[in-house]
C-alpha cells in the first residue's frame, strides 16, 4: 500500500507529501504553518517575461533537477516526481508587485528537493550535467554554476490559491497588504512566494493555478 506522499508507482511526490501547501482549496487568505524545505535555487533580477537570465535560470534548475532525479533512481533506487517551479519575489518597495512593475522585481527561482538528496549529490549532478554534451546550447548550460541548494523555513504564512492570469494577482496582493494583515494584527517577514501548479504553455491563462504565500508574524 503506497504511503500518502507517494503515487501508485512508488515515486515520492512533494505535491502529495505537502498537499496543504501545494494544493490548497482556499481562494481567500488563510494562515498556514509551512515546514522547512530544501530547494534547488537560482537568484536574479528583472522582468521574467523579457529577461534572458530568467530563462537560463529556469532551464538550469530543470536540468539539474532531472539529473538528480535520474541519478537518485539509478544509484539509490529512490525515484521522485520533479516538483513544480516556485519563486520568491521581492523589491525595495512592496507596491511594485501590486502595480506589476516587473523590471524592479528580484527573484529566487526554486524546485523542491526530497529530503534524502544531499548537497553533495546535487554538486555531483551539476558536474555530470556540465560534462555532458549540451542539448540546448551554451545558453542553457551557462547558468548551471549558479544553481545551489537553499534551505527555507517560512513558518506562519498567509496563503491562497489564485486561479487566473499571473497579471491578475494584483487585487489579491492588495487585499493582503491593505486589509488582511492589519485586520489580523500581522506584518510581513519574508519574501512573497509563488508556486506554479500549471504549465503556462498548455493551460489557458484563465485556468492557471498559482499558490500565493507570504510569511508573516504578529505585529507588535
Amino acid at each position: 500500500m503506497p504511503s500518502s506522499d507517494r503515487r501508485s508507482d512508488g515515486k515520492y511526490d512533494v505535491k502529495r507529501a505537502l498537499r496543504q501547501f501545494y494544493a490548497p482549496g482556499n481562494t481567500d487568505w488563510e494562515l498556514v504553518d509551512v515546514p522547512a524545505q530544501r530547494f534547488l535555487a537560482v537568484d536574479g533580477k528583472g522582468d521574467p517575461n523579457t529577461n534572458a537570465d530568467y530563462t537560463r535560470a529556469v532551464e538550469a534548475l530543470y536540468a539539474v533537477a532531472y539529473t538528480v532525479k535520474f541519478a537518485s533512481k539509478r544509484t539509490l533506487g529512490r525515484d521522485f516526481v520533479v516538483g513544480p517551479l516556485e519563486g520568491l519575489w521581492w523589491a525595495d518597495r512592496p507596491e511594485v508587485f501590486v502595480a506589476r512593475d516587473k523590471g524592479a522585481w528580484q527573484w529566487r527561482m526554486l524546485i523542491s528537493l526530497p529530503e534524502w538528496i544531499t548537497d553533495g549529490f546535487v554538486e555531483e549532478a551539476k558536474e555530470a550535467k556540465q560534462a555532458a554534451p549540451a542539448k540546448k546550447g551554451a545558453a542553457a548550460l551557462s547558468a548551471l554554476p549558479l544553481v545551489r541548494v537553499e534551505s527555507l523555513r517560512e513558518g506562519t504564512s498567509a496563503q491562497l490559491l489564485h486561479v487566473g492570469p499571473y497579471d491578475d494577482e494584483g487585487p489579491a496582493l492588495a487585499r493582503l497588504h491593505d486589509e488582511y494583515l492589519a485586520a489580523n494584527g500581522l506584518r510581513m517577514t519574508g519574501h512573497h512566494h509563488e508556486v506554479y501548479l500549471s504549465d503556462p504553455r498548455r493551460a489557458r491563462p484563465e485556468r492557471l493555478k498559482t499558490v500565493l504565500r507570504q510569511p508573516v508574524e504578529r505585529a507588535e
